[in-house]
């Protein structure tokens, strides 16, 4: 995908977000003073865009401290916006490298199930493959048999090795025997999936941890990424799933999906300023090539709706 097909889906994809925006701001720009009743407005409706609080008090007091000659007006604000959103996304906007040696590298994927962990996978894997990379797939989520099966489909796809049992099968020594495998075949990557229930939060912190002992034995450094893969549509319940994955499975990085099907979008920038994380890549549809790391000043403008008035 071009840079500039990619910048047009990008900026669609937040279109919604960056309305919701803008609507959640109607009848401020117009106010002749910025009082701290105007100011209290703004944050509120910075929050209620799910920019979350850190970011909303941040752009507020950034505000309180400016001198606007003729007034606040929206391109002025958008731009302030704009201007804090990135220096949010900055430090967090990382892409995934690949550069653990002995090989290969182990990334362990985990997810809630409906938050396109599977199809990330096959992302990953398209675009890994694509730079020359040998990538193996581990189908760990042994709990559904439709997550097996997309992965099989996604390693004919993108001509990634699957290593796959029936369902039911103990996910733990699948990793083990897909890292094994994976290193006597000389791959460069060997991508785990996982199973995504969260009902039972004991349990899936058991298996996790199972899963990341045995791969341990084979390699001290496994795995050397736990990517946990966000539902951009579920708002702020998507931080609550940072905050139990990140204590029971030691997340390293994180990838945000489904951004272009929601006005929730701001989610990204609550997440980032929240925890800290790695965001290694955002996805913008459905396509093999609509996963990719992003640039945060082009981020935060979509998010702002600069570019859709011109600025």
């Amino acid at each position: 995908m071009s840079e500039l097909r990619w910048h047009e889906k990008l900026l669609g994809g937040f279109r919604k977000t960056s309305d919701r925006l803008g609507e959640n701001l109607t009848g401020l720009f117009s106010r002749a003073a910025l009082d701290q009743q105007t100011l209290d407005d703004i944050e509120e409706a910075l929050i209620a865009s799910d920019l979350g609080p850190a970011t909303a008090r941040r752009i507020r007091d950034r505000l309180a401290g400016e001198t606007f000659e003729k007034g606040l007006d929206e391109t002025a604000l958008r731009d302030i916006v704009a201007q804090e959103i990135e220096k949010v996304l900055a430090p967090v906007a990382k892409p995934l490298e690949i550069e653990a040696f002995p090989r290969p590298q182990v990334i362990l994927v985990i997810g809630v199930n409906g938050s396109g962990k599977t199809t990330t996978i096959g992302k990953l894997a398209s675009k890994l493959s694509a730079e020359g990379r040998k990538v193996v797939l581990a189908a760990g989520d042994t709990f559904r048999a439709a997550a097996i099966d997309q992965l099989k489909i996604w390693g004919g796809r993108t001509g990634a090795k699957v290593i796959a049992r029936d369902q039911g099968s103990d996910s733990a020594s699948l990793a083990f025997e897909a890292l094994s495998e994976a290193k006597a075949g000389g791959a460069d990557v060997l991508i785990v999936d996982t199973a995504g229930r969260l009902q039972n939060k004991t349990g899936l912190m058991d298996e996790l941890a199972k899963i990341r002992r045995v791969l341990g034995r084979l390699n001290p450094a496994a795995p050397h990424d736990v990517l946990l893969v966000l539902d951009a549509t579920t708002g702020q319940n998507a931080l609550s799933q940072i905050e139990i994955f990140k204590e029971t499975a030691g997340v390293t990085g994180l990838i945000m999906t489904k951004l272009d099907g929601t006005a929730r979008g701001g989610v990204l920038v609550a997440a980032a300023e929240r925890y800290g994380l790695p965001v290694h890549a955002i996805g913008l549809g459905e396509g093999i090539d609509d996963l990719k790391p992003f640039d945060p000043a082009e981020v935060a403008r979509a998010i702002a709706g600069l570019e859709r008035i011109g600025k």
